[in-house]
């Protein structure tokens, strides 16, 4: 498994796994499995309601030694209703508590809403303690982003972001870059829609490789810099998706797959206002919807 280093020199997987929708009744199992197969990178949030699931999984692979703790790098996340600065330090212990660790590895803002500034705060104050490896936000477009760095003392190390092949957003990786700050991709398959899995691109190109399309969009996004953090419930599709260090896609394939870019979100458009209306009402009545 590859790596990559943020910009404060901390260095995480280029390949994670990530547990959102995944019910909390079989979270523990679930994640357990990932880290038998191989993930080290684990992504969970507040809001996704497992938490403590997460952490038993930690816990329980840690004590039988499948794993040791400083070989995982562990992310959650602050949700809207925790931004604030006093709100969200009292957040992440609550966070670090359910997950049962003395440290987090990565803690983010989930969404550009609310008083993410005084949230920004914390989070400083927790990683300057030594509580936190690493910091950063999700769903913050150039222009958000841009601006917390212009504002900060402690730039963001990542930023988690919508990314696969119908919305590729080239233009805002290059504004990460020139940042520093390194772009994570959330749904990677976009839940398969829009027809994603049956594009005849990508079937072409998952053939010319013998290997799967879902293999072929995970690559593609390491192969352009961003870490991945897929999900499964089964075990034999977390075996695929970590199967993709063994073939390089070619310049022409990449020119192939930049042809399938829509420009336009398949999960979520925070500068929609339905959007932000849904996302800031999600914590009222939580379905298993795209954050």
């Amino acid at each position: 498994m590859k790596t990559t280093k943020l910009n404060n020199g901390v260095e995480m997987p280029m390949q994670g796994f990530g547990v959102f929708q995944i019910p909390p009744t079989e979270t523990e199992e679930v994640v357990r499995n990932a880290i038998r197969t191989g993930y080290r990178l684990l992504d969970t949030a507040f809001s996704y309601n497992n938490e403590d699931a997460v952490g038993r999984a930690v816990k329980g692979a840690i004590t039988a030694g499948e794993v040791k703790r400083e070989d995982l790098f562990i992310t959650t996340k602050a949700y809207i209703q925790q931004m604030g600065y006093e709100k969200t330090i009292a957040a992440f212990y609550e966070s670090l508590n359910k997950l049962g660790l003395d440290y987090l590895d990565l803690y983010l803002i989930h969404m550009p809403f609310g008083d993410y500034y005084g949230s920004w705060r914390a989070l400083e104050k927790l990683y300057k303690e030594g509580k936190i490896r690493a910091i950063g936000v999700c769903n913050f477009d150039s222009a958000r982003l841009m601006d917390l760095c212009y504002n900060c003392e402690i730039k963001p190390m990542l930023n988690q972001i919508e990314r696969h092949p119908h919305f590729q957003r080239y233009e805002e990786l290059d504004v990460m870059n020139e940042l520093g700050v390194q772009p994570e991709g959330w749904a990677p398959f976009a839940e398969g829609l829009r027809g994603m899995f049956s594009e005849p691109v990508l079937e072409e190109i998952a053939k010319k490789y013998d290997k799967t399309v879902a293999q072929v969009i995970l690559r593609w996004n390491i192969q352009c810099g961003v870490v991945i953090i897929p999900k499964s419930v089964h075990k034999n599709r977390m075996e695929e998706n970590i199967n993709i260090w063994d073939f390089d896609l070619d310049a022409e394939d990449i020119k192939k797959i930049i042809g399938l870019d829509t420009g336009e979100p398949s999960m979520l458009d925070v500068n929609k206002t339905s959007e932000v209306k849904r996302v800031f009402d999600y914590l009222k009545n939580p379905v298993l919807t795209s954050l």
